[in-house]
């Protein structure tokens, strides 16, 4: 962290469209828990903001959270050098490098859905068993190799699970969903939290009957020509 906070990142002299930006943020790691999609501190979310990167800071009950407490930096910054009173998320690397390689994205989310989440410590992918894993980009909702939290390899097993795709699970660890907003990225962390349970609930009665490729091609087309790809399910 900086030894001084700089004017940019001072309440009182921040521009109105960041400070919206972090309250709404703050208000997306609130309703995680609220929906039982996180528990406790363990969920994160950044967003990036022209040329920075903002993230919720590390260890931080999200009802105390305020929009001065988030951490911000350039992305195309290495070393820890962020700005803000507390440190960032732990996390804040596998953050970093989705945003820095992957120019659709404009937000991340990380949180422990318990089904997600059962399915990561399993280390079980998500198939074709919905055609709504096609939301995700693909077939599939993959699983990333286990990292150890906060570190570099982690972020590159994530980058990996997420090629083609704008979710995966993180073994023995969550989930995280990217999209090119906020709320897009929230949505997908809703829909992979149902998926999830879904597929968990399909296994214990038998198991699932999986689509084939072209079930899944055609729902992916069906997607960009009435924009559920963008705003949401079919219904």
């Amino acid at each position: 962290m900086t030894p001084e906070t700089p004017p940019w990142s001072r309440t009182a002299a921040r521009p109105p469209q960041e400070l919206a930006l972090r309250q709404a943020m703050i208000a997306a790691c609130r309703e995680m828990n609220a929906t039982g999609l996180n528990q406790g501190t363990s969920g994160n979310i950044s967003v990036r903001l022209g040329e920075r990167v903002i993230i919720t800071p590390s260890a931080t009950p999200y009802a105390a959270m305020a929009p001065e407490m988030l951490a911000a930096r350039r992305l195309d910054r290495e070393d820890d050098d962020w700005h803000g009173p507390l440190p960032p998320s732990t996390e804040w690397r596998f953050h970093c490098a989705i945003l820095r390689d992957r120019p659709d994205a404009g937000a991340v989310v990380h949180a422990h859905p318990p089904h997600a989440t059962a399915l990561a410590i399993a280390r079980r992918p998500i198939p074709a068993c919905h055609y709504m894993v096609a939301a995700f980009g693909g077939s599939d909702v993959r699983v990333a190799p286990y990292a150890t939290y906060g570190t570099a390899e982690l972020a590159e097993a994530a980058l990996a699970a997420l090629d083609g795709r704008s979710a995966c699970l993180l073994a023995n660890h969550g989930a995280v969903t990217v999209g090119p907003t906020l709320d897009r990225a929230m949505w997908l962390m809703v829909e992979l939290e149902a998926l999830a349970r879904q597929y968990v609930l399909s296994l214990q009665i038998g198991g699932p009957v999986l689509l084939d490729a072209a079930a899944i091609e055609a729902t992916l087309q069906g997607f960009a020509s009435y924009g559920a790809g963008a705003n949401g399910s079919s219904g």
